[in-house]
């Protein structure tokens, strides 16, 4: 099982993490104290009208007289009101709980998945993420609030009810209530197989949420490779099998209740039996046989929503598991205590990497012992066969990795002893698929430095030659890219893209094969930007296409994670090596198609 999928989460019912979650309780202390009034109150409320019952049995029907009703009625009427409005006060204070709760969960998670390293993103589906802050924080929201209000309800009445039984008959009390013992019994007994089966539907449901994310996300992929039945079955089985496991969880679910209901009933069955030898006696009045009819009666309504909360706890147990595992994931990567952004230093741009190595998987690595020294303002380019180790170096210049060995150096200092914020803040990052967010594109650009003027958004897509395009939109800057840039061409999003680096004038600017998903026309324009933005920047480039790395000041040509060829355009190619093959065979390759394109 993946990581993702069970994470040593516990097999029974755990206090530590109920105590770790209603800490996001906390700020509605207040509130949720209010509440629990208001629930004492209701269910003492609630505990009266049996007793008003009692009453109007022996004071008017028994004697057959209506001397007092005025006055009874008044009470009646008085009671009823009051609970309405207690009705009225415990739905609005518990909706308010209950959202601003599911909103803090979400926060909680959201902060935290800005936090965590990549390697939490490699590891975990999207799917899962989404349902932990979704459908997880909902559930828990609603159980926290919502699922107080029973319980604190169905406790005060059950010791409501169980004080007045002994107040009226002491002995037809513990004859009525010795259903109790087997009834928490039998509580416990469910509990176990109900947590378990949840998890399973709780584990199967993100599995479902993964396959619908990455089906919407690959939609195009499955229309080109024909995989629409072979998607279409492989989500009939997962389908299926969170159909059966929350089949099985329901029907298990749906006998906890008769049994509940049918041992509270015994109780009805035991005053009436008990109860109607003492009345025909004189031991015992009509109205009070009558009042312990209706409590035992009322009895059940607390136990069938204890029982039903205690059902939702057990589901939510899982929902809590889940979610506070996302919250309280620690990031791999840390700023060492004590680090002030204030005092960091200006970023130069001279970069080293000494003695490097790291592996995605133990045992499987991608450098080793990889050494290399860039001067401020040079110009670094990367080549090579796909997994020889290019983005992987560019990832670990970024910290979005940490090596597992060796050490990477900014102006001479590691920089495991700068703030993220100080490397990141300098960076300029243009993508191979470039990501836009939905909004305009003026607001795209303006993502690389959010207090930017307008003048400003529209000089840096000068610059990056995109202003010509993004004029003739509908409506020019402010048009709407649409979910993930949609609306535009790769071409066009990814112009967006270095414009929105170029707004944040980054000290070291990196691009990652910027230009091996546009056609040729975008291509000369990216690389003319990109040679004037570039002067005095350190900036490291991974090119698909090798004539766009002819002007770096350095090209080297990577395999297996080692420096193979080091050396500018005119002395890679002088030297005959490995560089001189793969350029001869790419440009033979790009004339061809050029003499097919212009035959056509």
């Amino acid at each position: 099982m993946s990581n993702w999928e069970d994470e040593a989460f516990q097999t029974r019912w755990n206090w530590g993490l109920w105590k770790g979650l209603l800490s996001f309780a906390k700020p509605y202390s207040t509130l949720l104290t209010f509440l629990g009034l208001i629930m004492v109150a209701v269910a003492s409320v609630d505990t009266l009208f049996p007793y008003l019952t009692k009453v109007a049995v022996d004071t008017f029907m028994v004697p057959k007289t209506l001397q007092g009703i005025e006055g009874f009625l008044g009470l009646y009427i008085a009671t009823m009101s009051l609970q309405c409005v207690l009705m009225w006060l415990l739905i609005y204070v518990a909706g308010i709980i209950e959202q601003g709760l599911i909103h803090d969960l979400r926060r909680a998670g959201f902060e935290r998945l800005m936090d965590l390293s990549f390697s939490y993103y490699d590891r975990t589906p999207g799917g899962w993420i989404l349902a932990r802050l979704t459908s997880d924080a909902t559930r828990l929201g609603q159980v926290i609030s919502w699922g107080l209000v029973d319980m604190v309800w169905g406790f005060a009445m059950m010791v409501a009810i169980t004080v007045v039984l002994f107040v009226l008959n002491p002995v037809l009390a513990a004859i009525t209530l010795a259903v109790l013992p087997p009834l928490a019994w039998a509580s416990v007994v469910f509990q176990k197989t109900l947590l378990k089966w949840y998890r399973e539907v709780k584990k199967l449901s993100s599995e479902v949420s993964a396959s619908f994310s990455e089906g919407i996300q690959g939609a195009r992929s499955s229309k080109v490779l024909s995989r629409e039945d072979g998607n279409r079955q492989e989500f009939g089985v997962q389908a299926t099998r969170l159909r059966d496991a929350s089949v099985r969880s329901a029907w298990f679910g749906a006998l906890y209740l008769p049994v509940v209901l049918t041992l509270a009933s015994l109780g009805t069955a035991l005053a009436l039996t008990f109860g109607a030898p003492m009345v025909l006696s004189g031991a015992l009045s009509l109205g009070t046989l009558v009042a312990f009819a209706s409590y035992t009666v009322q009895l059940f309504e607390p136990i069938r929503e204890l029982a039903r909360v205690l059902g939702e706890l057990q589901q939510a147990q899982t929902s809590a598991e889940r979610l506070l595992a996302l919250v309280s994931a620690e990031p791999e990567i840390r700023d060492r205590p004590g680090l002030e952004v204030a005092k960091e230093p200006p970023l130069i741009g001279r970069v080293e990497f000494r003695d490097v190595g790291f592996s995605y998987v133990a045992d499987q690595p991608i450098l080793e012992h990889f050494d290399l020294m860039v001067e401020p303002g040079q110009s670094i380019a990367f080549v090579g066969e796909t997994g020889s180790g290019k983005s992987t170096i560019i990832n670990l210049l970024c910290r979005f990795y940490e090596p597992t060995s060796g050490s990477i150096l900014i102006d001479g200092t590691d920089t495991r002893d700068r703030t993220q914020h100080w490397l990141h803040s300098r960076l300029g990052y243009v993508l191979q698929t470039p990501q836009l967010f939905r909004g305009s594109v003026r607001d795209n650009i303006r993502y690389g430095l959010l207090e930017a003027t307008d003048e400003q958004v529209e000089r840096a897509a000068r610059q990056v030659s995109a202003e010509g395009f993004i004029l003739e939109l509908e409506k020019g800057f402010d048009t709407d890219v649409g979910e993930g840039g949609s609306r535009l061409s790769t071409g066009q999003k990814q112009l967006v893209s270095l414009a929105r680096a170029v707004l944040a004038d980054p000290a070291l600017f990196l691009l990652d094969e910027a230009t091996s998903s546009v056609d040729t026309e975008t291509e000369r324009l990216i690389q003319d930007a990109v040679d004037e933005l570039l002067k005095g920047r350190t900036s490291f480039l991974i090119a698909h296409r090798l004539s766009t790395v002819r002007r770096a000041d350095r090209i080297l040509l990577l395999e297996a994670g080692r420096i193979l060829e080091d050396g500018n355009h005119s002395q890679l190619m002088a030297r005959r090596g490995r560089y001189f093959e793969l350029y001869t065979e790419q440009f033979l390759d790009e004339r061809e198609k050029q003499l097919l394109d212009s035959e056509l």
